[in-house]
């Protein structure tokens, strides 16, 4: 996790420094546009208004969303391609370009310019890109999960056959090997849902981020507003069943020293800080690891065109070791998809056992 926290520093500073480069040449009347490495990362890996797919020329050709505005008690609804990729405005709003409030749609004067920033910002409630990707695999989930369940009801006595079986053999892993053993045997069915819920949507939205094209893509469970929902939902559902021993190691633990509780509470107040760490960790560990894997693979094809721009013989031989290694890193991110949803799920049940669990032994 710590390189992956590296990596998006990186990124944010060579996005800087080619902004600030950008500007220069601005100034200069350089009118050839170089390739913008950390502008090209930082535009995938955030959300959008719409689904690029690819450049004709100069010519984008992406997917319009809709844009669903609330402003002054006012419903605006309209289509993101109204604004021509954000270089118009519509009907007195924009998507800002400029650093603060960047990417997201502001209020702007009749010439365009974005009026005050303190009253700029209607209620957005647009599909952007990371909403549909999220609809895309919620979609997905629904068509996988209910024709399956509808074979095993037809067929309650036959052997599964096909996607049956891989599914099948995923979910007696999460059952056995992770949910039981951290839950106890007594309590751990009714968790069963929830947590392969948030194994299955962490999993198949880890894999929909991997395709480079359409439906594909989308940074969505690098997203640290996606991670954080999953992450709340643990906290609350392990604050509202956990029990009272549970809450009495918190705030009186057994077998610590006296003089780490009074006067001063300091092992009651590390314990509290903890019981806010364990989701915020499992928000951040998502989050950085997915966007991470994303960035490296773009890393390794940036540098093709960065190498491009010096020679073409060096664009050309460099291409050969970036192709490579985003290949081999495809296949890594095939494994850190199913890891990261095996972690979040593994933890998650972890804290539901703390929970749940009637005695705290002392040793």
């Amino acid at each position: 996790m710590l390189l992956s926290m590296i990596l998006l520093f990186f990124v944010s500073a060579l996005y800087a420094n080619t902004e600030e480069n950008a500007k220069a040449e601005k100034k200069e009347g350089n009118k050839e546009e170089k390739f913008n490495a950390g502008k090209m990362i930082m535009e995938h890996i955030s959300d959008a208004h719409e689904w690029h797919i690819m450049e004709i020329g100069e010519t984008p050709v992406a997917i319009p969303l809709p844009v669903i505005l609330i402003d002054d008690g006012k419903l605006e609804v309209f289509m993101s391609s109204e604004f021509h990729h954000g270089t118009k405005s519509y009907h007195g709003y924009k998507i800002e370009t400029a650093v603060k409030n960047k990417g997201k749609i502001v209020r702007v004067k009749e010439d365009g310019i974005t009026t005050d920033e303190s009253a700029a910002l209607p209620l957005d409630f647009s599909i952007t890109k990371n909403v549909l990707s999220l609809f895309i695999g919620i979609l997905l989930l629904c068509l996988i999960f209910i024709s399956v369940a509808r074979r095993y009801t037809k067929n309650p006595n036959s052997a599964p056959k096909g996607l049956q079986t891989m599914l099948e053999f995923i979910i007696l892993f999460v059952r056995d090997d992770v949910v039981r053993p951290c839950i106890g045997e007594k309590k751990y069915k009714k968790f069963m849902p929830f947590l392969l819920t948030v194994f299955f949507f962490i999993f198949f939205n880890n894999l929909l981020g991997l395709i480079p094209f359409f439906p594909g893509g989308a940074n969505l469970t690098g997203n640290i507003a996606v991670t954080m929902v999953l992450a709340v939902f643990v906290f609350v559902t392990t604050c509202f069943i956990a029990k009272k021993p549970y809450w009495i190691h918190i705030i009186n633990a057994p077998g610590v020293p006296w003089w780490l509780k009074i006067p001063l509470p300091l092992m009651p107040i590390v314990e509290i800080m903890g019981v806010f760490t364990k989701p915020f960790v499992l928000m951040v560990r998502l989050f950085a690891n997915i966007t991470a894997g994303h960035i490296i693979i773009l890393g390794f094809i940036s540098l093709i065109f960065i190498f491009g721009n010096m020679s073409a013989g060096l664009g050309y031989g460099i291409s050969i070791l970036s192709v490579g290694f985003s290949i081999f890193m495809g296949f890594l991110e095939l494994l850190v998809a199913f890891l990261q949803a095996y972690v979040f799920t593994l933890l998650s049940a972890i804290y539901f056992g703390m929970a749940m669990e009637e005695h705290h032994t002392e040793h």
